[in-house]
């Protein structure tokens, strides 16, 4: 986790970035957004038991640091949204991703806003 998988972020039309605030429509939840994946990227079974909605498959999907958890969700775009509470992250891992908050996102070591 944590890699972008080859996928560069100029050649999709991901509508969330690494490092940015997200709200969870239907869970209620904050978190960052850790990697991108262009298209789904897990199992048959795991989208079979878990994505109960059926988000399509061949939109971007996102791995998120949940805020005040230490697990991360997998997430289909469509369930998340802006998080517009400027708000920081409290995650076990969060300094494994990124070093600096700034203007409301997270930013990776050698990276500035």
């Amino acid at each position: 986790m944590g890699q972008r998988r080859g996928y560069d972020m100029n050649e999709q039309k991901a509508r969330f970035a690494i490092g940015q605030v997200v709200h969870h429509r239907k869970f209620d939840y904050r978190g960052v957004v850790v990697e991108v994946d262009p298209t789904f990227q897990g199992s048959e079974t795991w989208y079979d038991v878990m994505a109960k909605s059926r988000p399509p498959k061949d939109k971007p999907w996102y791995h998120v640091l949940v805020h005040d958890a230490s697990h991360t969700t997998y997430v289909a775009e469509r369930h998340l949204e802006p998080d517009e509470s400027g708000g920081q992250i409290s995650h076990p891992d969060l300094g494994r991703h990124f070093d600096t908050f700034q203007k409301g996102r997270y930013l990776s070591r050698g990276r500035s806003g």
